[in-house]
């Protein structure tokens, strides 16, 4: 009861001022732990020393808020498509949590006016605004619950601002998604030009390679760059999901270049080919 009593009271205390303003206009609810929330928006080249030598940042709560936005996410999508297959499930989840439509959720939200970042840093193609959306749903996590975050994924990021038949129509960028999953993976991708010449009708082609380490692992052919680097990724990821041989040098890859394991649910995050045939 007194637990209870003194929530009220900081919250009449504190409703209308700042940062809780700021706070409530972007979540819909005013916070019980404003540093929480303080945190989520300070970018780690604006980290603050605390004490003993520690210093804090959003990357904790990003890693916390990425999980719970998956499993949102998943939860939702499940429900919303009760006759789809899992391939196409989990490609509609990966177009709603990628860096893009987080970053442009973000900003429609004004999360980018509230980040704190150092003025030295280039911005260009940062995905700040997107993690730290991700540390803002670790924030409500913590302070809140599970359910909050729940309403806040689904009231405000879906409801507001994501249209679930609409993405789940859109086609899939085989290159972009490769790209994300190696670099989460830090395992270094290439896409190289192999050639270049006419068709029968005078039309340029082109014929790109996708190389992971020393392996080639995708090769597409196209009117233009854009069409032979795609059709290459998408070849790419077709292997990378169902070839056992290319997984298991994969695995080997990263393990040499970071000592840590590649699980086989990783695989499972690239993009189903038939994706859009579902």
């Amino acid at each position: 009861m007194f637990k209870w009593l003194n929530k009220k009271i900081r919250l009449l205390k504190n409703k209308g001022k700042e940062p809780y303003l700021s706070v409530y206009k972007i979540v819909g609810f005013y916070p019980d732990d404003i540093r929480l929330y303080e945190q989520a928006f300070l970018h780690k080249s604006s980290s603050v020393e605390v004490h003993n030598g520690k210093w804090i940042n959003n990357e904790r709560l990003e890693f916390l808020g990425d999980a719970i936005l998956d499993s949102i996410v998943a939860d939702i999508l499940y429900k919303h498509f009760p006759y789809k297959r899992e391939g196409f499930l989990t490609n509609t989840r990966s177009k709603i949590v990628q860096r893009d439509t987080l970053n442009r959720i973000a900003i429609e939200l004004g999360i980018d006016k509230q980040v704190r970042f150092s003025s030295r840093m280039n911005t260009h193609n940062n995905h700040m605004n997107g993690n730290a959306l991700e540390a803002l749903i670790g924030a409500i996590y913590l302070d809140q619950g599970y359910r909050r975050c729940f309403h806040f994924i689904n009231d405000v990021m879906i409801g507001q601002h994501i249209d679930l038949e609409q993405i789940a129509r859109k086609e899939v960028n085989f290159k972009s998604s490769l790209i994300e999953w190696s670099q989460k993976n830090k395992i270094e991708i290439n896409f190289d030009l192999i050639e270049s010449f006419m068709d029968n009708d005078g039309n340029p082609v082109f014929q790109t390679a996708i190389c992971l380490g020393e392996r080639q692992i995708g090769i597409g052919i196209g009117y233009s760059k854009k069409e032979s680097q795609q059709n290459a990724a998408k070849m790419a990821v077709k292997k990378l999901r169902n070839d056992r041989e290319t997984q298991q040098y994969v695995a080997e890859l990263k393990k040499n270049n970071t000592g840590e394991n590649t699980p086989d649910q990783e695989f499972d995050e690239l993009p189903d080919e038939n994706e859009n045939n579902d």
